[in-house]
């Protein structure tokens, strides 16, 4: 059972960047899943988070993404997706995607079961 994050990388302020959860062995749509992220000296952050299957709920956590990130689920393929636009020098940090053995998303990181390996998105001109 695992998570595997990837699609980080060095942009720009104003770039898109899209970063992909993959889950071997846990059904992404069954249980809440959702993306944190954490910035250098500072603490681990919800950021969005899909609930699980029967309540297909988008859980937003953070006014400065709105409007900006959006989350989308591929079912066939167990893997969830952060779309970030117009990234901001602010975004910089270690993105985490996370699950939890359950269907409503918590905002607590310690709510959560499982944890990828988290992606670097650094924001920079």
């Amino acid at each position: 059972v695992q998570l595997q994050a990837f699609g980080g990388g060095l942009v720009q302020p104003g770039d898109s960047l899209r970063l992909s959860c993959e889950g071997s062995g846990v059904p992404l749509d069954i249980y809440a899943t959702g993306w944190f992220r954490q910035a250098p000296g500072k603490e681990r952050e919800a950021v969005l988070c899909y609930s699980g299957r029967g309540t297909d709920d988008i859980n937003h956590y953070l006014d400065s993404v709105k409007g900006r990130f959006t989350l989308s689920r591929d079912s066939a393929k167990n893997t969830l997706y952060l779309q970030m636009n117009n990234l901001k020098p602010e975004d910089t940090a270690v993105y985490y995607c996370a699950t939890l053995y359950g269907r409503r998303c918590r905002s607590a990181a310690s709510g959560y079961d499982i944890w990828g390996q988290g992606t670097l998105v650094t924001v920079s001109s």
